[in-house]
């Protein structure tokens, strides 16, 4: 009885030392197929991509157009223009030019975020027209 026993216990103990590594190979290969299958359905990445990184940037130019040092940037440089503006001849081509580069200008910054005075004066360029 302990010699059937023993020849059992060493039955399962090779049955099982072959059926370990057969597991885990399993296990591998599964985890192998489900991530090329993952990297098809995919392309690489490319489709995530390609669908993310226009929204990101667009995000990134949002808070960018945003920061004071933009908005600021921008409210001197149409000070400058409208001074250019008053100082040019009145009904010259020099002074429509100025006005048509005026109105592209404030149409890159936030109305809101200017002094009154420039959004008065950006509100009468855009009425001229």
């Amino acid at each position: 009885m302990n010699t059937d026993y023993r020849n059992g216990f060493r039955e399962i103990q090779r049955e099982a030392y072959w059926s370990l590594p057969r597991i885990a190979l399993g296990l591998l290969a599964l985890t192998l197929v489900c991530y090329g299958l993952g990297f098809v359905a995919t392309g690489g990445d490319l489709a995530i991509y390609r669908f993310w990184a226009p929204k990101m940037e667009n995000a990134k130019r949002e808070v960018f157009e945003n920061t004071q040092s933009y908005v600021q940037g921008k409210t001197e440089y149409l000070s400058r223009l409208r001074f250019q503006y008053q100082n040019a001849q009145p009904g010259s081509a020099q002074q429509a030019s100025l006005r048509s580069l005026i109105i592209s200008e404030a149409a890159l910054v936030d109305n809101a975020k200017l002094p009154g005075d420039l959004q008065a004066f950006v509100n009468q360029m855009k009425g001229t027209l």
